[in-house]
């Protein structure tokens, strides 16, 4: 593992949340073969998400850099996976399904009562950064649909007083 004080990307991020990140990322690396360490990449940016609250540019160089890969392959899986903030979140991340299950089930019809009700367009925060809302899609509950979920977790068979309930709550 690098010295985190010898490393360029963590110079802008605080100290003891990179050696907290490099401590949880050799218990993963622990499972990847010395030569392969790169396939971690999902993990290696979820630890950083739930250690430093998103991935910055900076923490997708410090989980490149410390998986011996590119800045723009972390980006590249930043970016792609919506489970992934490239932005701070509000305090609390909705995340609504709209695939054909909850599509066929009401979930688009949710969504878009969500974005009504709290103003907000797919991705956008509210004002007093009490609430992300974002459009997913598919949360793997076909079965239960419509499903959402907030702060990771799920609610599901989804009516629109249910989800007025669950996102009153949210403080």
């Amino acid at each position: 593992m690098t010295n985190p004080a010898s490393v360029g990307a963590v110079e802008e991020l605080p100290r003891e949340k990179v050696e907290h990140f490099d401590r949880e990322l050799a218990g993963i690396l622990n499972r990847y073969p010395p030569d392969r360490k790169a396939a971690a990449m999902i993990p290696a940016l979820r630890l950083g998400q739930e250690i430093f609250g998103y991935l910055s540019p900076a923490v997708q160089r410090l989980a490149a850099e410390r998986l011996g890969t590119s800045p723009a392959r972390a980006e590249e899986v930043a970016t792609f996976y919506v489970m992934f903030h490239t932005e701070p979140p509000a305090r609390h991340v909705v995340e609504v399904c709209t695939n054909v299950s909850c599509c066929l089930t009401g979930g688009e019809r949710i969504f878009e009562h969500l974005k009504k009700k709290l103003e907000l367009a797919n991705g956008q925060s509210t004002r007093d950064g009490r609430i992300t809302l974002r459009e997913v899609e598919c949360l793997g509950s076909c079965g239960t649909a419509p499903a959402m979920l907030v702060d990771e977790e799920m609610h599901e068979r989804l009516t629109i007083q249910k989800v007025d309930q669950i996102v009153g709550g949210l403080k």
